[in-house]
């Protein structure tokens, strides 16, 4: 239906060709995609091309569309390959233990009939004669194939002719040969020790100028040319045709990027700077506030406060293995980087699962407000933050172990392109983080707007100031906004012009979540701050009289019988807890939070 409404078309609108597009994607994505289908969907791009509208806001929508078609279309026997007019595919499935490397390339083309095109099986280092294009693959690309025997490696090659895919200029200057590239199925490859060798046929002969480029998706304007690892070789370049040695390919797919949206390579810098640089803070401020609840006996004795030692242990052990990721992912040793996935995997859902219970842990201290029973209520909150997300990488490494490996950060998540040691699969990534995440995340956001009311409902039989009244309220909103981990919503709704700002909002809120923690929950809580000045401090700073107070922190820790309410922030009288919470500003929120 697509295909017909399409051919022969020459006046399709910008809205239009978006419709068309989105469908496409849709059925590339639900559907098992047939060599015929693929084929009819190569034919409704062909003729998009040729109706020559102006596709330059397009392109990287295209290049996904085309890229994600030849991983999903199911081939019998190790090639296929589909050639149309002005496109061309051709899909290897590699058998890595005899990959001697591989040769792609055009022989000929005219104006009314499609590409022929050739493979040869093996590393051809000089440029092919009379070829119009083509692109010979390395024997040292198979270090980047899965190691699972069970999956073979696919490799597709895809040549363009024509120019309106492509029209963002480079340094004042303009396109002259045919596009041809190269991508590994869920795989980047980069820093190469042997290069790719690419040669292409000028379209104007005798130009006096000559630089090798690749499309980068990422630039700002929906992509754009650039030419870093890419050099040419001057003793193969003439007047006709120019040979460029690359040490990388350009893979066409973004993996882990929730809005789809690219980024660029500016803002990926600087995004990349304010994590590391956050997540730096975070870890040393989540340290001193497992150092302050642990050291300080006194400031342990609630439920309130081991949940959040807990939480705190796994946000700091996941800030460290993000910080040094990218340096052991460096090594190339598989055995490491499966490893570091793994924790950094699990310390994910362990952050997030008792971001959960915290938000558990106030529903029955809210809601539940009465003498309620709970035997072994912190052995089973610490069976539950930490037993879950173990059952889960588990399960993931039963299933298929290869899930985890070295890739490349490209998303909402990890913003730039050094190598990264996390989930190569889409499906357990989608199923296993981004579910999991939004799951936790909508019942913590139920449970924020509980409170909210809960406390508002308080709030309006007290006689304070509207001021004194409102920052209250900007206290207890940001306090459990970081502890309960809402920011992480963001990425979630980063669509089209929001994802840039949305990015930033997410990169420095989410990785100063530690810091907020201890503002909000050590540094700001008034039992702490006397715990410093009791056992820190000297002379006038340090308390004359604390008996009363120490009594009242550890009165609800006490022995024996396990009962919810028997916390310093949960009490039995109908909702006096509440109201304690309320009126206790910082120190409240902290108490009910924490």
């Amino acid at each position: 239906m697509i295909g017909g409404l399409v051919s022969n078309q020459t006046d399709l609108s910008p809205s239009e060709l978006d419709t068309v597009l989105n469908k496409l994607e849709d059925v590339v994505t639900i559907s098992p995609v047939s060599t015929a289908l693929g084929e009819k969907i190569m034919e409704i791009i062909s003729d998009l091309l040729n109706s020559k509208p102006d596709l330059a806001s397009f392109t990287n929508k295209i290049l996904g569309l085309t890229d994600r078609l030849g991983d999903k279309i199911k081939i019998e026997g190790e090639t296929h390959n589909i050639t149309v007019p002005s496109m061309a595919m051709q899909l290897v499935a590699v058998n890595s233990s005899r990959f001697q490397g591989l040769t792609f390339g055009v022989t000929s083309l005219t104006s009314d009939s499609s590409p022929e095109i050739f493979l040869n099986k093996t590393f051809v280092e000089k440029p092919v004669s009379g070829a119009v294009a083509s692109i010979s693959l390395p024997s040292v690309l198979e270090n980047f194939f899965p190691q699972n025997n069970t999956i073979r490696p696919r490799i597709q090659f895809q040549f363009y002719t024509s120019e309106v895919l492509f029209k963002n200029p480079y340094r004042n200057m303009t396109l002259n040969t045919y596009i041809v590239s190269a991508s590994v199925t869920n795989v980047n490859v980069s820093n190469l020790n042997q290069p790719i060798i690419i040669t292409l046929r000028h379209l104007k002969t005798d130009q006096d100028q000559q630089m090798c480029v690749y499309w980068d998706l990422s630039k700002s304007g929906g992509g754009g040319w650039e030419n870093q690892g890419c050099k040419i070789q001057t003793q193969s370049t003439d007047g006709f045709q120019t040979t460029c040695h690359c040490n990388h390919l350009t893979h066409f797919g973004v993996l882990l990027d929730v809005s789809k949206t690219p980024v660029s390579a500016v803002d990926h810098l600087i995004l990349t700077s304010i994590s590391y640089v956050g997540c730096g803070l975070s870890s040393i401020f989540l340290g001193v506030t497992l150092i302050t609840y642990l050291a300080f006996e006194k400031l342990r004795q609630d439920y309130p406060s081991k949940i959040l030692i807990n939480l705190s242990l796994a946000l700091l052990g996941l800030n460290l293995v993000f910080l040094v990721n990218s340096w052991l992912a460096s090594f190339e040793i598989r055995g490491l980087c499966m490893s570091v996935a793994v924790i950094q995997h699990f310390f994910l859902l362990a952050s997030f699962t008792w971001m959960g219970l915290e938000a558990l842990h106030m529903y029955f201290a809210l809601v539940k407000v009465f003498n309620v029973y709970v035997p072994s209520y912190t052995l089973k909150f610490c069976v539950v933050g930490w037993g879950l997300p173990t059952a889960i990488i588990i399960l993931i490494l039963a299933i298929n172990k290869d899930v985890y490996g070295n890739g490349f950060r490209d998303s909402s998540f990890f913003t730039d392109t050094a190598p990264f040691c996390w989930l190569q699969d889409d499906t357990a990534f989608y199923v296993s983080v981004m579910a999991f995440i939004l799951l936790v995340l909508l019942c913590n956001m139920t449970m924020f707007g509980v409170v909210l009311v809960q406390i508002r409902k308080m709030q309006a039989n007290k006689t304070t100031s509207n001021t004194s009244g409102l920052v209250h309220d900007l206290r207890v909103v940001a306090s459990l906004t970081f502890l309960l981990g809402l920011t992480w919503i963001l990425p979630f709704i980063s669509w089209g012009p929001l994802n840039t700002p949305f990015l930033y909002l997410f990169s420095i809120l989410n990785s100063l979540q530690g810091f907020f923690i201890f503002i909000f929950h050590c540094l700001m809580k008034e039992n702490v701050q006397k715990q410093w000045r009791i056992h820190l401090c000297c002379g006038p700073l340090r308390p004359g009289d604390y008996s009363d107070w120490s009594r009242s922190v550890t009165g609800g820790g006490g022995g024996g019988r396990n009962r919810l309410v028997r916390s310093p922030s949960v009490k039995s009288e109908d909702t006096s807890s509440i109201r304690k919470i309320s009126d206790s500003s910082t120190t409240g929120a902290g108490q009910m939070t924490a």
